[in-house]
């Protein structure tokens, strides 16, 4: 067996591999989803009058599915409509997600569809958490990885993109660069560049209405789990000392 042909290959792009195990994901006992409605496992509902209904069933959630893959406990912080303005101004005090008995040895964060799509709000620069607060998705987004760092301080970080093609996802990937270079052990899941394009195609499959059915969340998870394990595959030297988040050990 030619090892290198799975355990570092150069040559190979995220999502090349594909995992159903979690790969190296499962080192990470405890993980945080910090996101939206994607995060939650909505499923959108058709009611006889014509309106829609929005339902969280958070153990269809991708990050429930990679938490069984995986066999760690996942936290679902999110919920249908998130933003990064809400999570930091009142949602995360209001369930007490800050508290040190939800700390995490990894923080997937998958925020920011609602904040510039829904509500047109401007992306900010990735030093803007440096300054007072202001009022950009930047600010919001950033000081939560402050504060969960405060939480967690040796946690890795997971910023997740946008899926390809979606509006304004070029202004979100770009901040999310910025920030992982900003900030210690972040990352960023780059979907826009290396994900599928949720496409008609895509969506004839995978969708139920406007959210994801049971079989594109579960999909969903098998991606973020892929690109993770690519993550930790290419930067061993990030990773060695994993079991020890949450201590004061080294190797």
């Amino acid at each position: 067996m030619d090892m290198n042909l799975y355990l570092h290959n150069e040559n190979e792009k995220p999502l090349e591999h594909i995992v159903s195990d979690g790969g190296m994901a499962a080192i990470f006992r405890t993980v945080g989803v910090v996101g939206d409605s994607l995060s939650s496992g909505e499923f959108e509902s058709a009611n006889a009058d014509g309106s829609r209904g929005y339902h969280d069933y958070f153990e269809y959630s991708w990050g429930q599915f990679l938490g069984r893959m995986c066999g760690s406990k996942v936290y679902n912080f999110s919920r249908g409509g998130m933003t990064a303005k809400e999570y930091w101004q009142s949602f995360a005090d209001a369930n007490r997600f800050w508290d040190a008995k939800y700390a995490c040895d990894a923080y997937l964060i998958a925020l920011g569809v609602n904040d510039l799509i829904g509500m047109n709000q401007t992306v900010g620069e990735k030093d803007d958490c440096d300054k007072a607060e202001t009022d950009t998705f930047s600010w919001y987004y950033s000081s939560i990885i402050k504060r969960l760092k405060k939480t967690q301080p040796r946690a890795k970080f997971f910023l997740i993109t946008f899926p390809k093609g979606e509006p304004r996802a070029d202004e979100h990937k770009n901040l999310l660069y910025g920030l992982a270079e900003k900030f210690d052990n972040t990352y960023v899941v780059d979907l826009d560049t290396y994900g599928p394009a949720f496409d008609e195609e895509f969506r004839k499959r995978f969708f139920l209405l406007g959210h994801m059915n049971p079989m594109g969340y579960l999909f969903f998870a098998k991606i973020v789990a892929s690109y993770i394990d690519y993550i930790i595959r290419h930067n061993y030297d990030d990773f060695k000392e994993a079991g020890f988040i949450g201590t004061d050990l080294h190797g």
